[in-house]
């Protein structure tokens, strides 16, 4: 009942005082509208663009999404727009002021937003007051992005270049020593084929050659042959067949080596724009039928309160006056 009876009188109050609220309501949007408008607020529009990551992996737990964020997101993009666009000028922040770098990235901040979109995708907007300029820092930070990735990239796998190069020097000096020793038995000691030398050998060293050619047997380099391929053949066999190991296994290594520098050397982009930004043709803020719409709101409360108060304090007046 008591319910009821405030609703009655609230009902009364605004009644009573219709016109004054119906003039502080339309007082209020028409400043609203004043002061919403371009004379005081800055009117910006915005240019935004879709991406998806791509020819990237991530690192521990995180999806490519996340990690083009963080990448995003990062200080050297961020900078590097900054510098490209002259934001301290373009924002009207003086160099020389003592906070001129946290001002500058809040500025940014408030300006730029990247997040991640429910499909897995990055959404990148900005705001400015210029829409080509909005456009084009989008496609800075598309652009940056690629760049900061391929640097990130070249760093990791020019290590892994690097190592396949040292490794294939090893290598190459390995199978040079080798090389060296097998022509020195070659030349120096006649060890040219075992297996043909070695039955050879024995059928001079035994005189089990057929025809005339047995009567022309040079025993002494038979015998001397002999002594070497007894002295230095197992090394000779063994030097054979290591060559040929280490031969194979450079060629693998090179084959490595290669496809190492094939990904060092790759220039790929790692994105793929869903949707492009281009220069908007209608501004995004301010809203001003919106700020109209709670500034008269707004300012409804605020009388209303005003008016309750008038009334309760005159309310008091009557009471204390009846008393006496």
């Amino acid at each position: 009942m008591e319910s009821q009876f405030y609703q009655i009188n609230i009902l009364k109050l605004f009644l009573r005082w219709k016109y004054h609220l119906a003039v502080i309501v339309i007082l209020a949007a028409i400043l609203g509208a004043i002061f919403s408008g371009p004379a005081f607020i800055t009117p910006k529009f915005k240019s935004f663009a879709v991406v998806y990551p791509s020819n990237i992996a991530p690192y521990s737990d995180e999806s490519e999404t996340e990690q083009m964020l963080q990448i995003i997101q990062s200080k050297d993009i961020r900078d590097s727009v900054i510098k490209r666009f002259d934001l301290a000028m373009h924002y009207e922040i003086d160099s020389s002021y003592k906070y001129f770098y946290s001002t500058i990235v809040y500025e940014y901040s408030q300006n730029v937003r990247i997040s991640k979109t429910p499909y897995e995708g990055v959404n990148i907007e900005v705001l400015d007051k210029d829409p080509k300029v909005a456009s084009e820092m989008v496609n800075a930070i598309i652009e940056f992005y690629n760049k900061k990735v391929r640097k990130l990239h070249e760093s990791k796998f020019g290590e892994v270049v690097k190592m396949y190069d040292r490794a294939l020097r090893k290598k190459e000096m390995f199978i040079d020593s080798l090389e060296k020793r097998f022509i020195e038995l070659s030349t120096q000691y006649g060890l040219l084929d075992y297996s043909t030398q070695s039955r050879e050998i024995a059928r001079g060293y035994l005189r089990t050659i057929d025809g005339s050619g047995a009567s022309h047997i040079n025993t002494k380099e038979v015998l001397r042959l002999k002594d070497n391929i007894e002295r230095l053949g197992g090394e000779f066999l063994m030097l054979h067949n290591l060559m040929i190991q280490e031969t194979s296994r450079f060629a693998e290594l090179q084959r490595d080596a290669e496809k190492a520098y094939m990904d060092y050397d790759r220039k790929f982009t790692y994105t793929n724009v869903l949707t492009k930004p281009y220069p908007s043709d209608r501004k995004d803020y301010p809203i001003r039928w919106l700020i109209v719409v709670i500034s008269a709101i707004a300012a409804f409360f605020v009388a209303m309160i005003v008016i309750l108060v008038i009334e309760n304090y005159k309310g008091l007046g009557k009471k204390s006056t009846a008393k006496k």
